[in-house]
């Protein structure tokens, strides 16, 4: 099992840095081009993957929203933050409108056809 394990965790964590050394944009790249930091990842596997998570992309802190999915739905920036559908006046006042709309286009009773 440890043998199993000591395979395992060095390739875990390489795929890991690979996929997030190519996913990784540009501008956030740090010391050298990201080709050349996938290229170290895949032919040095374990030294190529903790040099990049520790010296190769640029790591923003939490609060900044600099990258990491969770910042971005807590600050109150560029994005707005999620809103549950009857917590939100805009989703509530369209359906008023569509209610309205429907209101509208149903024929009244004297329009109605037929013998009486």
């Amino acid at each position: 099992m440890l043998r199993v394990l000591m395979f395992l965790v060095p390739l875990a964590l390489s795929v890991y840095a690979f996929i997030d050394c190519i996913s990784t944009k540009d501008e956030d790249v740090r010391h050298i081009p990201k080709p050349l930091w996938a290229i170290l990842v895949l032919l040095f596997p374990l030294v190529g993957s903790i040099s990049w998570l520790i010296a190769g992309k640029k790591r923003h802190p939490a609060g900044s929203g600099g990258g990491s999915i969770g910042s971005a739905w807590n600050r109150g920036g560029a994005r707005r933050q999620w809103v549950a559908p009857d917590d939100n006046p805009e989703f509530l006042k369209s359906l008023n409108e569509d209610k309205d709309k429907d209101k509208d286009d149903k024929p009244g009773d004297g329009e109605r056809g037929g013998a009486g």
